[in-house]
């Protein structure tokens, strides 16, 4: 189902790198002017802490258009909130995709979940099994980045006082709506900039906000797997699983 460029590409086809930095700079800015109330205690924004990072990301791999991109819910504290990376698993992004800019610290800072940026010790698996996968199906990221992009729905990390991790879905609803809204203008851009033909939620949550956010665009939901070690599914093959959901679904060949 090939998108139309009239519908999906901006009057000044710029560059889809320049759109979605654009975006992202509008994204950080809307959702830093949200606010969150207990039991979140802290929120960090890598699209600000970490934006040498996330602009590095989109320069390097969202140079051309992408027929696929995948989306996950939100930073994970060992990902994206270390390096900026959407699924940002330090040894992938810094030995695959080549990403290892200077990251910040977020204002306030959790004492007991410090951001130590590409020093940190900590792995992310689900970053780890998901770039994993790519890498071993693509070996080379250009190879990968020709027709395939990662973000996330949401840009932000929220946890309680005791350090717990609070997902987007279980704000109250006044908070989600506000945050929502702005996360969707966002899906939107970034899916127009690419003139992405598929949206593959990582994860059910991700693919049910695709549903609703696109809904009035030419493009396609699917999803796959989350790879969390959370789930128990996921730690039963899940780079296999997911890919014979890619090949059901007719996006890779098996």
């Amino acid at each position: 189902m090939p998108l139309q460029q009239k519908e999906m590409m901006p009057a000044d086809t710029a560059a889809p790198a320049d759109i979605l930095i654009e975006a992202a700079e509008e994204l950080s800015r809307s959702v830093q002017s949200l606010a969150f109330a207990d039991p979140v205690a802290y929120v960090y924004n890598p699209l600000d802490y970490a934006w040498a990072s996330h602009e590095a990301y989109l320069r390097a791999c969202a140079a051309s258009p992408s027929r696929i991109v995948f989306l996950g819910m939100n930073p994970g504290p060992y990902g994206m909130a270390q390096t900026g990376v959407p699924f940002g698993e330090i040894p992938h992004v810094r030995d695959w995709i080549g990403i290892h800019e200077p990251v910040q610290k977020p204002r306030p800072e959790h004492p007991a979940r410090p951001v130590e940026g590409f020093d940190c010790a900590r792995s992310e698996v689900s970053g780890r099994r998901l770039w994993g996968l790519f890498k071993e199906r693509f070996v080379r990221p250009k190879e990968f980045f020709a027709e395939h992009f990662v973000a996330n729905y949401c840009p932000l990390v929220f946890m309680e006082e005791s350090g717990r991790n609070r997902t987007p879905d279980k704000l109250p609803a006044e908070e989600c709506e506000a945050l929502y809204q702005v996360c969707d203008e966002h899906l939107r851009a970034l899916v127009q900039g690419l003139q992405a033909e598929w949206v593959v939620g990582v994860g059910g949550f991700a693919q049910g906000r695709a549903k609703i956010a696109l809904k009035d665009l030419p493009v396609r939901i699917g999803r796959i797997l989350h790879p969390s070690p959370a789930s128990p599914a996921a730690n039963r093959g899940w780079a296999e699983q997911a890919t014979r959901q890619m090949v059901e679904q007719r996006l890779w060949e098996n």
